[in-house]
């Protein structure tokens, strides 16, 4: 085994794939152990994985840091191709370190319920955990020599290495991050301080760029390849837009791609053809009604009820959460067409509700009567207050006998039951997105983190100098980097068909590190990280929506992730497999 004795020898990344490979085994054998408890019968019961919740959690992150780790190794191993000869590279040492928090994190959240996770005792733990090689990587990767040649690097270069795209795909980051900085990033202040609205002239510039078509195929007027979906392009643009501003542009793409992906699924044709170009080329924004008031992420027990009418059918209920629902002209509401409450989430449908474009904090729009109804439905709007992610505004929406035509619901006549599904494939995308906002709000807070500590000067020396600041910067690059590969790699998944288990882990992972990442660039802007005048304070507060929207981080943790996990984890258990 290697050791790493100074800041010019390389990590021996051989180590790192032995201790990640036995982290692994930690994690499966948890994943064994929580299976086999949470069973009924040859399914998974939720009943028995709710009496096991911070079991199951813990495990869902366990998951997360692994496969991020993974994909940060992976991407070292391609650096070192690409650089066969060069010295030690920022990418294996970002990845040496973010291997050894893996390792050390699975083995503390393991020691802490060794017999949940089916360990008979710490010694057990230590079996696996104590390996020489385990124990190496942890020395190796977090210690003070490979942090701090990693911190140096940072601090000479600004960067955390090279990303590895395809030259396609670079072209966009770069024609994106150039959007951002000069028209986005001017403009991300005034919007956030007083709660304005995205300028329309944002909007329309971005629509000419194929912004809104990220996602949506040539044949429909977008920017993706008929012959071969690119979920990667999608992630580049997100957080290239969400470095500049969450709430002014890197949001702007979220409601178009929740939509498109589910009428790309289950849309009619003739459906397809109508909406997806007008939402490619930014003709009509798009927000989503799904939460309820009493209801956040248990959509199943959603109650806004959709009443068949001649002709279609009447919305009536409230809707919560809904951002961008004033600006947009196109709702994306999930409702209840079935009134059998046991039929849960097999009674939900997903309507196109249209309505006219309204630029303030509340509006209303009542419709002309309609099939010969005595008068005409109506909607009305309330913007919620919020600490951070500004510019969209979020509505509480109010439904009132308002009429939608049958055209307009998702799949017609097939699609009726269908809307559960439909929005779960939305919301796959949506996922994978928010990782991609997750990463440009860390990015932000990290560049700007990097540059007070190299001008600020503390006791006599910038900050930089001092080994804590240094520590802190490395941890932070290396967890971007590591969810940076780690959003790729879902995106290639998702471009080949799959990838919806993945884009609701690494959302997870990816929105409770952005809150990390932006509380330590705070840190170290000291108390003017707290003053308006920094843009940190504004990067802490819009990321700490992230583990809420999309899934809330409990319930994404516990009904989607753990769940879908366990049940792969006893089917395979069950086949010997």
């Amino acid at each position: 085994m290697a050791e790493l004795t100074s800041g010019t020898r390389t990590p021996d990344l051989a180590v790192c794939e032995t201790a990640l490979r036995l982290a692994g085994d930690v994690v499966a054998r948890a994943s064994r152990a929580l299976a086999a408890a949470s069973r009924e019968g040859a399914e998974i019961s939720v009943a028995r994985m709710d009496r096991r919740q911070v079991a199951c959690c813990d495990l869902c992150h366990m998951l997360a840091q692994t496969e991020a780790a993974r994909a940060i190794l992976d991407h070292a191993a391609a650096a070192r191709r690409k650089a066969p000869d060069a010295g030690p590279l920022v990418e294996e040492r970002l990845a040496a370190l973010f291997v050894a928090e893996t390792a050390a994190d699975v083995q503390a959240r393991v020691l802490a319920r060794p017999a949940e996770f089916g360990f008979g005792s710490a010694a057990e733990v230590f079996a696996l955990t104590g390996a020489a090689d385990y124990q190496q990587a942890l020395a190796l990767g977090g210690g003070a020599a490979n942090v701090d040649a990693a911190a140096r690097h940072l601090a000479e270069s600004g960067g955390a290495g090279d990303a590895l795209l395809s030259e396609d795909h670079a072209v966009m980051r770069d024609a994106f991050r150039a959007f951002a900085d000069e028209k986005v990033k001017p403009i991300a202040e005034r919007v956030h301080r007083h709660d304005e609205l995205v300028p329309e002239e944002l909007i329309a510039e971005l629509a000419d760029m194929g912004c809104f078509g990220a996602s949506i195929p040539e044949r429909y007027g977008g920017f993706q390849s008929d012959a071969r979906p690119d979920n990667t392009g999608m992630v580049v643009v997100t957080e290239e837009l969400s470095r500049a501003s969450l709430g002014a542009a890197g949001s702007l793409i979220t409601r178009p791609e929740i939509l498109s992906k589910a009428l790309l699924k289950g849309g009619t044709e003739e459906q397809k053809q109508t909406w997806l170009p007008l939402i490619a080329t930014g003709q009509k924004m798009v927000a989503v009604a799904v939460t309820e008031p009493d209801y956040g992420s248990d959509v199943a027990a959603l109650k806004v009820a959709a009443a068949r009418v001649p002709g279609g059918w009447r919305l009536t209920g409230v809707k919560t959460w809904c951002t961008f629902a004033g600006r947009a002209e196109l709702l994306m509401v999930l409702a209840r067409t079935d009134p059998d409450p046991t039929r849960a989430h097999k009674g939900l449908s997903v309507f196109i509700v249209e309505k006219p474009r309204f630029d303030g904090h509340v509006f209303t729009h009542a419709q002309p009567a309609v099939n010969g109804a005595p008068s005409g439905g109506r909607i009305e709007g309330r913007a919620i207050p919020t600490i951070g992610y500004r510019g969209m505004h979020s509505f509480e929406v109010v439904f009132e006998e308002y009429f939608v035509p049958q055209a307009n619901l998702i799949g017609q006549g097939g699609g009726e039951g269908r809307g559960f599904y439909l929005q779960m494939e939305g919301f796959a995308g949506g996922r994978l997105q928010t990782a991609a906002r997750a990463l440009g709000v860390m990015q932000a807070a990290f560049d700007d983190a990097l540059a007070y500590a190299r001008e600020r000067e503390v006791f006599g020396q910038p900050l930089i100098a001092y080994q804590l600041t240094r520590h802190k910067l490395a941890r932070m690059a290396a967890a971007i980097s590591a969810i940076r590969q780690m959003s790729y790699k879902v995106a290639r998944l998702m471009d080949e068909g799959g990838g919806s288990a993945e884009a609701a882990l690494v959302k997870l992972f990816a929105s409770r590190s952005a809150e990390w990442v932006c509380r330590e660039a705070q840190q170290i802007h000291g108390g003017m990280g707290y003053a308006e005048e920094y843009a940190v304070s504004r990067y802490f507060l819009d990321a700490r929506v992230l583990s809420i929207f999309e899934g809330a981080e409990e319930t994404l943790a516990l009904r989607v992730v753990a769940r879908a996990h366990l049940a792969r984890t006893l089917a395979t258990m069950d086949t010997g497999a």
